[in-house]
């Protein structure tokens, strides 16, 4: 964020916070605090060996030396991701129940004998032995109807990257800037949320760029990522392991296919590579063009390849697009046409609209809402968050999907089914605002489940008091889980 020339990313949040939090408060929104000390992150147990006695764990000696030098390329990091309990822990946070790889192998049958697999992997490593293996490609649904592709890495792959991402994040956690929110340790859809609508409401933004890369993941470059992790891992042994990830390929139908781009999502080390190349490629970029080319105020909030920016003055942004637009072309990536829009968008536009002096300003979604400008009851602006109707819409269709294939499980099932659609529903929807959303969508699911009910049996009837009952029985209301965002940023 910035106010004025040469502030700080920390300056986002309200003046006077609660509790005299100011600074504290300012760095948990930009992950300041959170980059440069990770007090929050144990990389030990704490009742183990020299840390029951205080003594700094090895990912935090490399997580302190990466903050005290900015510049220094670490060149001994394999034996981090080598050691069996790492391995160990990696294996233990992986999902029992998720899909096997191209080589059948599931995490049950790999418990079977887990040390001995363990300690053979952590050998193959150490040698140089361990090869990648090409991922399965899957497919999933998107809300617009399109299929988003997946990749399923076989199990030790799935390991091995989820160890290397550990080690890794020790590193550029210290190097990542505070407005990269996607994908990272202590960091969430709702504190970008939250950042971004503290931004509006406390920085004079009058212009917003929403924008979206098209293909990000299909399209980025293996030798600029490479370059640029090259930047801090001098370990040619890591360098190499991300190089054989990169290039295992995709096999699909029975059809391997090499990529000369791109990074397969699904893949542990996938959005951790892409917050690399974005952090080289926006992040830093960005930064410098706020502090070095604008006039006005001027707000940033990414996560994963969407971002917003806001700004004060509309000839600047019109520049920062121009501009941005070049800087991708060079690491070729590129904006989505369709997904990339410039509007007027803050508390200057929605007052000179009341008064009649110009239109009504736009929306823009962003991490599944639809940002508004709005009044408070007691006149003041307000950003407000309303579910996009496409993700609703969305939501219902797999809800009725799914519902039809237990139409004719008993009605408990259905009932905790349905119940734990709505409390997912509500936790990530619930934000302060969005009450008349999440009951929009609580009695749509009521009538798809009154339906299938209904369905069941031309001779049952299913009366509205039944329906009624049921729904009090086994569905929960519609709440509000969220906080408001200057209350989540000042604690």
């Amino acid at each position: 964020m910035k106010h004025g020339r040469g502030k700080s990313d920390s300056s986002i949040v309200p003046r006077k916070p609660p509790n005299k939090a100011e600074e504290p408060a300012a760095e948990e929104v930009e992950g300041r605090g959170l980059a440069e000390g990770n007090q929050l992150e144990r990389n030990a147990p704490r009742t183990q060996g020299r840390s029951s006695r205080g003594a700094p764990s090895e990912l935090e000696r490399v997580r302190e030396a990466a903050r005290k030098d900015r510049k220094q390329r670490f060149t001994a990091l394999l034996h981090h991701v080598c050691a069996p309990e790492r391995l160990r822990a990696a294996f233990e946070r992986l999902k029992r129940d998720a899909a096997a790889g191209v080589d059948g192998e599931t995490w049950r049958h790999y418990a079977r004998d887990l040390e001995a697999n363990l300690q053979d992997l952590s050998e193959r490593l150490k040698r140089g032995a361990y090869r990648a293996k090409p991922v399965r490609r899957a497919y999933i649904l998107k809300a617009d109807g399109r299929q988003r592709p997946l990749g399923v890495p076989v199990l030790e792959d799935k390991i091995v990257q989820r160890a290397v991402v550990e080690v890794l994040n020790a590193i550029y956690e210290v190097d990542f800037v505070g407005f990269s929110y996607g994908y990272r340790p202590g960091r969430s859809a709702h504190l970008a949320l939250d950042a971004l609508a503290v931004g509006i409401h406390t920085r004079k933004v009058n212009w917003v760029l929403d924008a979206d890369i098209r293909s990000f993941f299909d399209t980025l470059d293996h030798g600029c990522l490479v370059k640029f992790i090259e930047h801090r891992i001098g370990d040619r042994r890591i360098v190499r392991l991300i190089q054989k990830w990169l290039a295992a390929g995709v096999l699909e139908d029975g059809q391997w296919m090499r990529s000369e781009q791109g990074t397969v999502q699904g893949g542990s080390i996938s959005p951790l590579l892409a917050n690399v190349y974005l952090h080289y490629v926006f992040d830093l970029w960005v930064r410098r063009w706020r502090n070095k080319r604008a006039r006005g105020q001027m707000i940033a909030v990414r996560f994963a390849d969407d971002f917003v920016v806001g700004f004060e003055h509309r000839e600047e942004a019109e520049q920062f697009l121009l501009e941005l637009r070049e800087r991708f072309a060079q690491f070729g990536l590129e904006l989505h046409p369709e997904k990339t829009r410039l509007l007027p968008f803050g508390r200057k536009p929605d007052g000179e609209w009341r008064n009649g002096r110009a239109p009504k300003p736009e929306t823009f979604n962003f991490l599944g809402f639809t940002h508004v400008c709005a009044k408070t009851r007691k006149g003041r602006f307000v950003v407000q968050r309303r579910t996009m109707r496409k993700r609703m819409q969305a939501k219902l269709v797999e809800v009725k999907q799914e519902l039809r294939h237990r139409m004719h499980h008993p009605i408990r099932e259905q009932g905790a089914y349905l119940r734990s659609v709505l409390r997912g529903y509500f936790q990530y929807y619930g934000v302060p605002m969005n009450s008349h959303a999440l009951d929009v969508f609580r009695r749509a699911v009521i009538r798809l489940w009154r339906q299938v009910l209904r369905r069941r049996s031309q001779t049952h009837r299913i009366t509205a008091t039944r329906m009624a009952d049921l729904a009090l029985r086994w569905l929960p209301p519609a709440r509000v889980c969220q906080p408001y965002p200057w209350v989540r940023i000042a604690l």
